[in-house]
């Protein structure tokens, strides 16, 4: 059972919001399918080969005891899933925010000051480690994105920072998870020497940003798709009645 252990944990975490995705009343998850999963494949494909090469290089490494045993390019096989299965859960939950409390949203100059805070600090700490492989790919990443936010004003921002401090709840328990909080081992070990050696309970502090870069990528490629295969607007829940 233990060998199941990661895989459970990617079902697990998708199960609910994709039992969901098929209520016709409210969000009608479902009808977004073909733009949604074109933006998780397309941002995931970048950031699967992210991690093979990590796995390649020792950067990260998967322990046998957890896993079914079925490896690509030395990969295991849960880890795909999980840039399937995690970013469809996370992001799931970004769009019921929207649903059901389409008021809560960030006005433009505070999103603006934190986009501005968020680069700044974030470009610093890749230019300072250059020498830690994970932390100068996570924060510089994360940084060229807030760049291209201050670049392109894009609107989505004002309603993600807000819905990922909700993602980053569950984020933290399966990473947690994942990093050897609730096991005798962790599913996924760290060189140490190719991270800043800060951990948010057993994660590397990476990992945050890391899952931010993901993310907040997929909404925004998601949104592009939307818009050029000419869907309808979101549905709003009316509390009028």
């Amino acid at each position: 059972m233990q060998s199941y252990y990661y895989l459970l944990l990617d079902i697990l975490s998708f199960s609910i919001p994709f039992l969901f995705s098929f209520e016709r009343k409210r969000m009608h998850f479902i009808q977004y399918w073909k733009a949604f999963f074109s933006a998780i494949l397309l941002v995931g494909l970048f950031f699967i080969a992210w991690d093979i090469y990590f796995t390649y290089t020792k950067v990260w490494g998967f322990n046998d005891e957890y896993l079914i045993g079925v490896r690509i390019f030395q990969m295991p096989l849960e880890e795909y899933l999980f840039f399937l299965l995690i970013p469809y859960a996370s992001v799931f939950i970004h769009y019921s925010l929207e649903y059901f409390i389409p008021k809560i949203i960030l006005n433009e100059s505070i999103t603006k000051f934190i986009t501005y805070i968020l680069f700044v600090v974030s470009f610093a700490v890749a230019v300072f480690n250059y020498d830690k492989i994970y932390t100068v790919c996570s924060f510089g990443l994360f940084a060229l994105l807030m760049l291209l936010q201050i670049i392109y004003k894009w609107k989505d921002a004002q309603r993600f920072y807000l819905s990922f401090i909700v993602i980053y709840i569950p984020f933290y328990f399966v990473n947690n998870a994942l990093t050897g909080n609730y096991s005798e081992n962790p599913v996924v070990f760290y060189d140490d020497t190719e991270n800043l050696g800060i951990r948010v309970g057993t994660m590397p502090l990476e990992d945050s940003f890391y899952c931010f870069t993901l993310l907040y990528s997929i909404v925004l490629v998601f949104e592009f798709f939307k818009r050029k295969w000419n869907y309808p607007p979101a549905p709003i829940r009316n509390y009028g009645h």
